[in-house]
């Protein structure tokens, strides 16, 4: 069984722990997300099939769906795997790009990234943007490093917020 939780009520929003991380890590971020009328889910996921099985087992259609580090290499697998469940994506850091799968057409893409990450250095942000302009944006969180949606969750909340700009 995959470990997950969900909080809130309104637009689904899925966080994809780091890999070897648990659910606990997205905790602070979750919360306060939710606390700006989201749905959100966390999930330890390992593969697409993890996240499909509790989105269906949760009745959730549609979310947006983001990871930090290699979570976020998985939302990227599952927007291409499953095109119309994915109504964008969200990468709490960015992986080398010798290990990313390419970015599914037409879905866009929100870079959240730490100034100070030595895992998912900025750079490989900027160089997703740089391939894919109209489709990604990046945000940098300032005085952070790779932990940051746990030691910085508030901004990295209020970035993931002002986005989707759902008030």
């Amino acid at each position: 069984m995959v470990a997950s939780a969900e909080e809130g009520s309104g637009p689904a929003v899925v966080l994809l722990s780091e890999q070897g991380e648990g659910i606990a890590t997205l905790a602070g971020l979750a919360h306060s997300i939710a606390e700006e009328d989201f749905r959100v889910v966390r999930i330890a996921a390992e593969s697409v099939h993890d996240v499909v099985g509790v989105l269906d087992e949760l009745e959730v259609a549609d979310a947006w769906i983001g990871g930090h580090g290699y979570g976020g290499t998985i939302a990227r697998l599952v927007a291409l795997e499953h095109h119309d469940r994915v109504n964008g994506v969200i990468l709490l850091g960015v992986e080398s790009a010798e290990t990313l799968p390419a970015l599914a057409e037409g879905i866009p893409v929100l870079v959240v990234q730490a100034a100070a990450d030595d895992v998912t250095p900025p750079a490989n942000g900027e160089s997703l943007k740089e391939s894919a302009p109209g489709l990604v944006s990046v945000v940098t969180i300032e005085g952070a490093g790779h932990d940051f949606p746990s030691s910085h969750a508030g901004e990295t909340a209020w970035a993931i917020e002002d986005y989707l700009d759902w008030d």
